[in-house]
């Protein structure tokens, strides 16, 4: 798990849902690489062929509300975004990316300070967002000790093996 993330931003607004994310119309699909092949096709049919793995989703309010399907989490994964940063998550979805050993970083502001395509520095640890193409720094919230220890572990499961074993 890298502490400090540098990548381009690729926008959402407000209220992007599980649905959107990951259409329900491919629950079907159980291998990652397909469930990969179809991240964001509902709010943006293009994303998958001109995002670049490592970007950072920025987002709004209430990014990842909907079903609690982890399909949604497992498709940002599995397409190579590094970092979610929204003013505000849906617990559920929340605690989803997490338990995936993805990151989710709450940053008020973040949508009217990041324009897509920006180039982004965020410092989970400690919660700073510099926007590099506008010079700009924001303070979200740190992820806990807690969370950091799962995603240094690649997810909950890895964690709890490591723990408990495999029994």
């Amino acid at each position: 798990m890298e502490e400090v993330i540098r990548s381009k931003a690729y926008k959402f607004g407000d209220n992007i849902d599980t649905d959107q994310i990951y259409p329900g119309r491919y629950l079907e699909l159980t291998d990652a690489e397909d469930v990969a092949a179809h991240a964001m096709e509902g709010v943006d049919p293009d994303f998958v062929s001109r995002f670049k793995p490592g970007g950072i989703i920025v987002a709004g309010e209430n990014f990842g509300c909907g079903s609690s399907r982890e399909h949604a989490a497992i498709t940002l994964k599995h397409s190579g975004v590094s970092l979610i940063i929204a003013e505000s998550a849906a617990r559920i979805f929340y605690r989803n990316c997490i338990n995936l050993g993805m990151p989710v970083m709450i940053c008020k502001g973040i949508s009217k300070e990041t324009n897509e395509g920006d180039k982004l520095e965020v410092n989970i640890t400690e919660g700073k967002v510099k926007n590099l193409t506008q010079n700009k720094e924001l303070q979200g919230e740190p992820l806990s000790d807690y969370v950091l220890k799962i995603l240094s572990k690649g997810g909950i499961k890895p964690l709890l093996k490591e723990q408990y074993g495999d029994d």
